[in-house]
């Protein structure tokens, strides 16, 4: 169960950048570049601060961790800006950054993985336990407490629901949805890229690669856990349950060997299931109020 709940981290955070553009009516199909793109970054900066100065470790980690954050969240600041001020599909502009964010990424490495972090990184957020618990549960269940405070906790955490609700409604109500959905898909790059440094940690690496598989499994983590894809509707600790759920099949899967190409297939499979049993709940919904 450790070992599934450790597995599952990345995909959880992620889910929680995910939920936030969902709820708004919207989705981002670039978190797997945001992984790439900070895990890229990231550790390219850390190994050349390390290079130069090999005695300051914890100078080259919180700087590495640092950019790569940054870079990934750049990443979103640009969804953001075409989606609140130039009224640009979510769906687009999202695709969009994905292809732009990837090129970038395999440019800065030329395809080849980067190596030369301090082993410290690794071990502390890749391998390190505290209590017996790992680090990366560690700094997900911090990130899940503090977006629950920012969700249910504060007024703002109702706009994101007001937003996907009725955009017109809560602009008329004083909300401020540029703002809004700015703030979203910032959030959402900055949880994806946090979770693209962890993952850095645990690989050893710096990929261009990862994250290939994330905006399905993040939007599936999502909508199984009852996020509607029309705005409006879930909560954080059903996205959550929802990561694990995820994380549970795949690891099912692989218990069973089951090759990771039908893997795809299933999520997929899960994806769709979950779409049509929403359809039906909305339908249903819908019928008792006429």
């Amino acid at each position: 169960l450790m070992n599934v709940l450790r597995q599952s981290v990345y995909l959880t955070i992620v889910a929680l950048g995910q939920m936030l553009a969902l709820l708004t009516g919207g989705f981002d199909l670039s978190v797997g570049t945001i992984l790439a793109i900070a895990s890229v970054v990231g550790a390219m900066v850390m190994a050349s601060i390390y290079a130069a100065m090999p005695d300051a470790v914890f100078l080259a980690i919180t700087l590495g961790f640092l950019s790569g954050v940054a870079a990934g969240t750049m990443i979103g600041v640009a969804n953001a800006v075409g989606v609140a001020f130039f009224n640009v599909s979510p769906f687009m502009m999202s695709l969009g950054m994905a292809s732009v964010g990837f090129g970038i990424a395999l440019y800065l490495t030329g395809g080849v993985p980067v190596y030369g972090m301090p082993v410290e990184f690794g071990d502390t957020f890749g391998f390190g336990t505290v209590f017996g618990v790992p680090t990366p549960v560690w700094v997900a269940a911090l990130l899940i407490v503090l977006l629950w405070i920012l969700l249910y906790r504060t007024p703002y955490g109702r706009y994101f629901y007001a937003v996907g609700g009725n955009a017109k409604a809560a602009r008329l109500s004083g909300i401020n949805v540029r703002g809004t959905l700015f703030a979203t898909y910032v959030l959402c790059a900055a949880l994806a890229a946090t979770a693209g440094m962890l993952l850095t940690a645990r690989l050893d690496t710096g990929e261009a690669n990862i994250g290939a598989s994330m905006p399905l499994e993040s939007i599936a983590a999502c909508v199984i856990a009852g996020v509607s894809l029309r705005g409006g509707i879930g909560r954080l600790e059903n996205v959550v349950l929802g990561a694990l759920f995820i994380g549970l099949v795949q690891n099912g899967m692989n218990l069973a060997r089951i090759e990771s190409y039908l893997q795809t297939v299933v999520l997929g499979a899960l994806l769709i299931l979950a779409v049509i049993a929403d359809q039906i709940r909305l339908r249903y919904v819908a019928s008792l109020k006429d």
